[in-house]
């Protein structure tokens, strides 16, 4: 392990970290994101001007990332392992998930659709003004497939890898990439960087929650879907780490996830993921209980990860 933690150690620092984020939830003001956020937002207009424009998004990457990273480092050192468990809570997003889309089936299943709108559109850059309850149930559950993998299981990955200051940079590389990875004018050179590395350090976590949407398949049917989502459709999304997420998943899920979405008044037709039916009110939970299922099973393999470190390392075994 690049953090020196131990495979109990990481097992055990990694349940108290879900189970810190299950029982707080996000932290309501002064939550660290948004203060980095903010200075990535001041970074931006600083340096997001003139020529070189490539050059100025390395730097702003690298100033923005790196000393947050090395202070989370010193951090875990001179505080030990319950620094480790506090940053994977910071950085860590599975309740968020739950408190964000679970309103809006609620909203869709008692008819106020200009509420599920409403909601929809907090959570996605889709217009949603004009959209039907399937629209926003499948808006939904291609969120919470998708983030999934950036809010919770690259975040596991990436501590398990490095510990607290892995899941820290995770979280900073993903959130710049969210706010600077966009294809067009003001973006498409200052945020090449923020892009290429978020691909980079998404590429295996996402293919390790592509591979978990299949195993967690109701049926074998689904399960075999889902494979064959994934190897067939993924290829066709714009994201190299997004496509194999939401195809298994719309596969396991037995939904037609993609397709047409309207963004800025212009309706962008996109490729089609999964297959079966239409996504509807109830299909919100059943996204949410597949984005729950994997987080249990990953946190179960690493504690049988840990056992079998144990026994093979014990002198009695």
């Amino acid at each position: 392990m690049l953090s020196g933690l131990s495979l109990p150690a990481v097992a055990l620092l990694l349940l108290a970290g879900v189970l810190l984020d299950l029982l707080f939830g996000e932290v309501r003001r002064w939550h660290p994101l948004v203060g980095f956020g903010n200075c990535a937002n001041a970074l931006e207009r600083r340096l997001n001007r003139g020529r070189r424009r490539l050059g100025r998004g390395a730097l702003a990457w690298i100033a923005a990332v790196v000393p947050l990273t090395a202070l989370s480092a010193w951090t875990c050192g001179a505080l030990g392992l319950a620094a480790h468990a506090v940053m994977l809570y910071f950085c860590i997003g599975l309740r968020s998930l739950r408190e964000h889309n679970l309103p809006i089936a609620q909203a869709l299943a008692q008819g106020e659709l200009a509420r599920a709108r409403l909601l929809t559109a907090r959570i996605v850059s889709r217009d949603t003004a004009q959209a039907d309850a399937a629209d926003l149930a499948k808006a939904s559950a291609e969120s919470l497939l998708e983030n999934g993998n950036d809010a919770v299981f690259g975040t596991l990955f990436w501590f398990a890898v490095a510990g607290g200051p892995g899941a820290v940079l995770f979280r900073l590389a993903n959130t710049l990439d969210a706010m600077w990875g966009y294809r067009n004018a003001r973006f498409d050179w200052f945020g090449c960087c923020a892009a290429r590395i978020d691909d980079a350090l998404n590429y295996i976590p996402a293919r390790l929650t592509a591979l978990s949407y299949v195993a967690l398949g109701a049926t074998l049917a689904d399960k075999r879907r889902a494979w064959r989502c994934w190897r067939t459709q993924a290829p066709t999304w714009d994201s190299p780490n997004a496509g194999p997420v939401m195809s298994s998943g719309a596969g396991a899920l037995g939904l037609a996830l993609g397709g047409a979405a309207t963004y800025d008044g212009v309706v962008e037709q996109r490729p089609v993921l999964g297959g079966g039916r239409r996504a509807g009110a109830a299909d919100i939970g059943r996204a949410w209980r597949l984005v729950a299922n994997t987080t249990a099973l990953w946190l179960a393999g690493a504690a049988l990860a840990a056992a079998f470190h144990y026994l093979i390392r014990s002198p009695h075994a």
